[in-house]
């Protein structure tokens, strides 16, 4: 699987990090209001900044590369992969 640029990937990715940049500005009130208050201040920082870093994977479309990457490794012959040896036959 090689790399593509899809502009469906780029503006999903977009829409992730304006809203997790938002939460990010926010994190105080939305904290009190859905949280535990001042307890999970750095909580929601921390979960914002996760997403900006996925929003942003997301929009230059790598997320569809790592997810492959890992299925793969685990399910290779799910995926017809290559590296899954040929079965051994007995005779």
């Amino acid at each position: 699987m090689g790399y593509e640029f899809n502009f469906s990937w780029a503006f999903a990715g977009l829409g992730i990090m304006i809203v997790a940049t938002l939460v990010l500005r926010f994190h105080q009130p939305i904290a009190n209001a859905m949280g535990g208050g001042m307890a999970d201040y750095e909580r929601y920082k921390l979960y914002s900044l996760i997403a900006i870093v996925v929003g942003f994977l997301t929009m230059i479309n790598i997320v569809p590369l790592i997810l492959h990457l890992v299925l793969g490794s685990l399910f290779g012959g799910i995926s017809g992969g290559a590296d899954t040896p040929p079965p051994v036959v007995e005779e």
